[in-house]
């Protein structure tokens, strides 16, 4: 057994995307897009280890020249209607069988998330870790968003009353769930099958980290912030990996 680890992050990155072909590896400021949040994982000062689980070689690949460890995820649990969660508690079993390592925190990062501050990460393990929670979600304000539905032939107002504006400032603070940052405990995963446990708190960042990468339209915007707010490029590091 190794020693005590406390924190792990999981990547799922699967081949066979549909939308955007190659997506996780496809080229976002010259850097494939994996490779951003490979790195923001291993800078992060309160994670331990880094792994990216998936079911394709190329993504395999750079995954370990940017420094990740890599879990071979099953065919079965890498299908279009596969859920992050089977592909997560696979990591765990992996990671405790073939590694020694039981983690009491579990980061799971999307790749598709790449907007993350240096700190971000460190910033929510420890609102996770203060505020004895179970799980986290990371969010972004929604103030200026008004949201509709269409029910049967009627259209209603979902997060606002449409008869009673008011002022934007005066209206509930509303969030949205961007996909960036995800922690819970291995036991959640385990009793509920979800990311979500029973004590949920959430990290706020800011609403343009709230992008990301899905269709070929969006690399352009997510390029954009990258470059604007001088998020640190990757750098290929392969001799980094724990063995």
């Amino acid at each position: 057994m190794t020693r005590d680890m406390k924190t792990i992050a999981v990547i799922p990155a699967r081949g066979g995307s549909k939308g955007l072909v190659n997506k996780n590896i496809h080229p976002v400021a010259g850097i494939p897009l994996l490779a951003w949040t490979v790195q923001q994982a291993l800078e992060a000062v309160l994670v331990d280890r880094v792994f990216v689980t998936t079911n394709d070689p190329a993504i395999a690949e750079v995954a370990r020249e940017y420094g990740a460890e890599v879990i071979e995820r099953p065919d079965g649990i890498s299908g279009d209607k596969a859920t992050s969660e089977a592909a997560i508690q696979h990591a765990l079993e992996t990671v405790a069988r073939d590694h020694g390592v039981v983690p009491d925190t579990v980061v799971f990062l999307q790749a598709t998330s790449p907007l993350r501050l240096p700190g971000d990460i460190d910033r929510a393990i420890e609102t996770f870790r203060n505020e004895g929670a179970d799980s986290l979600i990371s969010v972004t304000r929604a103030d200026d968003l008004t949201i509709w539905e269409r029910r049967q032939e009627a259209w209603d107002s979902v997060n606002f009353d449409y008869r009673n504006r008011g002022m934007r400032q005066d209206r509930p603070a509303q969030f949205i769930e961007n996909g960036s940052i995800y922690i819970f405990t291995p036991e959640v995963l385990k009793r509920y099958g979800n990311r979500i446990g029973q004590k949920l708190t959430a990290y706020t960042m800011e609403f343009w980290q709230t992008w990301e990468i899905d269709t070929i339209e969006e690399v352009d915007l997510v390029e954009y912030y990258l470059k604007k707010k001088g998020l640190p490029a990757p750098a290929a590091r392969p001799d980094n990996q724990h063995q």
